[in-house]
């Protein structure tokens, strides 16, 4: 099995300590950075597959990073932060981030959302043995989404999106006319119970429908309704 190398970002040495520890018992590879500069240098020399990313740091801060890692891929980030509030996680969620988790938190909470996040990833790479194979393509009002190989095209131009973000489309799109709750997509597309779900779909989805360009579009693919949830009509 190939090592899996996580990068965890944080000026505080004891908490990256702490990480590490937990993330070598469960067998991954774990590079250490206490400043934005020095984990994106990490991420241009090393083959990274998730990074654990700090919002609070001196110099360059977590928010400011993410947006670097997402113009250059679309690995998955978990933002760490000792803010709690809402305004807080739709930031870092806004910013490109697939998950956030509070300070002081569970260690093994955070190795459970490191693997749901994994798993997503590697179903972005066809030549990976435990990725799920479904060759079928769906095709609504000029949204094509193939499964096989997790290519997103809008009218012919091909969008690139997060696994979160695919995951999320790929549901409300293969199940048309059906309308999901936050609730239910939270647990449908993060495998886990629902905690805070709400304001974390409504971010995701917001910035899926940026990429989407509904805001152009007349015919728009995501509808709202108001009240209950989300769908995609045929």
């Amino acid at each position: 099995m190939p090592d899996i190398n996580i990068l965890v970002v944080d000026d505080e040495n004891e908490i990256a300590d702490l990480v590490e520890i937990y993330l070598v018992s469960d067998g991954y590879k774990v590079f250490k950075a206490s400043d934005a500069m020095e984990g994106l240098q990490i991420l241009n020399d090393d083959d990274i597959h998730l990074v654990l990313l700090d919002i609070m740091m001196p110099g360059m801060d977590g928010i400011t990073m993410c947006r670097k890692i997402r113009e250059i891929s679309n690995i998955p980030i978990i933002m760490l932060s000792a803010k709690g509030s809402d305004l807080d996680k739709i930031m870092g969620l806004g910013t490109g981030a697939d998950d956030y988790v509070t300070k002081p938190f569970n260690p093994l909470e955070l190795t459970a959302r490191v693997k749901s996040q994994l798993r997503r990833y590697t179903q972005l790479n066809p030549n990976n043995s435990t990725a799920e194979k479904d060759s079928s393509e769906i095709v609504i009002r000029g949204l094509s989404i193939n499964k096989d190989n997790h290519k997103v095209l809008i009218d012919d131009e091909e969008i690139k999106l997060t696994p979160i973000e695919f995951d999320i489309l790929y549901l409300l799109a293969s199940n048309p006319g059906k309308v999901f709750s936050t609730d239910e997509i939270f647990e449908k597309v993060w495998n886990e119970k629902v905690y805070e779900a709400n304001n974390t779909v409504m971010v995701h989805i917001r910035r899926l429908r940026g990429k989407m360009k509904e805001d152009t579009r007349q015919d728009k693919i995501i509808s709202t309704v108001w009240g209950v949830g989300y769908k995609i009509e045929k």
